[in-house]
This record gives C-alpha cells, sequence and structure tokens, in this order.
C-alpha cells in the first residue's frame, strides 16, 4: 500500500524508514528544507508537499510538533487542500504526534467527517527508540482501526497498547511524561544531596538501582556520568529527549489538569521547575541535565 509521512525529523525520518523496510511505498515530506535534505540523502522517498506525499495515500502519518499543526494539516490552510481531501477515501490517518487531548479528539471528528478513519497515536522511547524500532506506541481509536494499524506500528516499535477511544492515546501519554518529568527532578535531587553528604555516585545508584527507589530515569537516564554508561550525562546531555519538549508535554499536562480539576501539585511543580530549564541551555540539552540546574540552585 501506498503511506504518506510527515514530519521527518530526528524522531519521524528513523521511524518512516523502519516503515519502508517492511515492504510498502513510503513517502515522506516535512516543511524543514534541511530534514527534506536529510531525507533525500538517506535515500528516503520525499514529495515536493504534504498532499502531494498524501495524494491517493491509504494511510497517512503525521509526527509534528504542535496540535493545531494537525489540525491545519488535515484541513484547508490558505485555501490549498488539506490531507483530509487528497488521500484515498477511507484512508487511516495516524497521529504520532504528542499534542493535547481535545486536540487529538479534533483531529479525530474532522478526518471521520471526510470520511476517513483516524488514530491518535504517540510515542515514548526517543531517538534512541526510534532508530532501533524498539518505541512504545500508545493508541486511541476504535478497536477496527487500532487492528488495521498494528502491524505498521510493531514494524516501528516493540510496544503497542491500545489504550481506548479517541484522545486517549494522548492522555496515557500525557500522564506518563508527567510521571517521568517527576521522577527525574527527584532521581537529581537524590543524586545532588548524595554528592552532599559524601555519597558517591556510585554507591548511590547501586542501592537505589536494586531498591525501592528504582525507575526509568534512574537506570536508562542516570543523570550523572558512569552508572550507565549509554545516558546522556556521559555525552554532555545531548538529548535523547530535549528540555524544550518535556516542558511542552508537562505544558499539556498543566492544561489537561487544569480542564480536569485535578489536585496535581507534583505535576504543576514539575511543569515550573522544567519551564525554567527550558529557558535557558536546558531547552537543547536532555532533561536529565535539569541536575546541573538543581546543583547550581542549591546554596
Amino acid at each position: 500500500m501506498r503511506i504518506a509521512f510527515l514530519g521527518l525529523g530526528h524522531m519521524g525520518l528513523p521511524m518512516a524508514k523502519n516503515l519502508a523496510a517492511t515492504g510498502h511505498e513510503v513517502v515522506g515530506f516535512d516543511v524543514s528544507p534541511r530534514a527534506v535534505e536529510t531525507a533525500r540523502e538517506a535515500g528516503f522517498s520525499v514529495a515536493d508537499t504534504g498532499t502531494d506525499a498524501a495524494a491517493a495515500a491509504s494511510v497517512v502519518f503525521t509526527m509534528f510538533q504542535t496540535g493545531q499543526q494537525v489540525l491545519d494539516a488535515y484541513g484547508s490552510v490558505d485555501g490549498a487542500p488539506g490531507l483530509l481531501k487528497v488521500a484515498n477515501p477511507g484512508a487511516l490517518f495516524i497521529d504520532c504526534s504528542t499534542i493535547a487531548v481535545d486536540e487529538a479528539r479534533q483531529a479525530h471528528a474532522l478526518a471521520e467527517a471526510a470520511g476517513h478513519r483516524a488514530l491518535d497515536a504517540p510515542v515514548s522511547g526517543g531517538v534512541v527508540g526510534a532508530e532501533n524500532a524498539t518505541l512504545a506506541f500508545m493508541v486511541g481509536g476504535s478497536d477496527e482501526d487500532f487492528e488495521a494499524a498494528r502491524p505498521l506500528l510493531e514494524a516501528m516499535g516493540r510496544r503497542v497498547v491500545h489504550c481506548g477511544g479517541a484522545g486517549l492515546g494522548q492522555a496515557a501519554k500525557v500522564c506518563n511524561n508527567m510521571i517521568l518529568a517527576v521522577s527525574q527532578i527527584a532521581v537529581a535531587e537524590a543524586f545532588v544531596l548524595g554528592e552532599r553528604l559524601g555519597l558517591s555516585h556510585q554507591a548511590l545508584f547501586d542501592v537505589a538501582s536494586n531498591a525501592s527507589g528504582q525507575c526509568w530515569a534512574l537506570t536508562t537516564n542516570c543523570p550523572v556520568p558512569g552508572p550507565v554508561p549509554t545516558s546522556p550525562a556521559n555525552r554532555d546531555y545531548q538529548p535523547g529527549f530535549a528540555g524544550a519538549l518535556m516542558n511542552k508535554d508537562l505544558g499539556l499536562a498543566e492544561h489537561a489538569i487544569a480542564s480536569t480539576g485535578v489536585e496535581a501539585r507534583m505535576g504543576r511543580l514539575a511543569r515550573e521547575i522544567y519551564s525554567r530549564y527550558a529557558d535557558g541551555p536546558g531547552a537543547s540539552q536532555d532533561f536529565s541535565g535539569i541536575i546541573n540546574t538543581i546543583r547550581a540552585e542549591s546554596v
């Protein structure tokens, strides 16, 4: 089948390449000339416009930065036909962006009104997961559409979870990343506290990674060099998952918290901390680099 993949950035391009490896015809597009050049240098098929990529496609993937970009691409921008108008009738639209739950539900409604099918399928696993086809997909939409998409998602990821109806993939993603942000801050604070108390990084890691403090933020994304050689701390906090993206996701969590009236003080505090981090160099560093901010602000 013909598959369009729009959004060929650090995540999107390796995802699209893994999808193409299944034998389907995959045509990509990105608004960034640099991303297009990188994709073409990698031998990936790239169209001149997004609608050219989606023309006659049976499946359309989007991997964008904001929900408004998804909605604009689906609909009509500046009078030009949107993706929904050029894809095959009954095409399956799969949005892998991380956007607000209400925006995901709007995208579903637009697709269905145009005679198409839709899933929200945000991902977790970062660039390494995208490159190695080990991403986790959190999927919202109907049972039938989920089953149709499953083989394609499994070509790009190791774990594919159907979370429920429209928007609930995004709901799972925003909840997961709020947990991740809070735990990454807690791990960083513990290491700084350990430093002040004279505890070595390795000793703290050896204890906590085998005790009740064990978590992904410690055992995979350890914020200090040494204990986990593959963590961003060993490469000067090159992302992984950048502080700007964590701040964006926590903004979505903050929006969800406000709209539901949930008492989520830790989530709000994590948003405040990462907002400051993303205002500076942390925007382009891995979010585990928050440990440097904690050190700098400790008296």
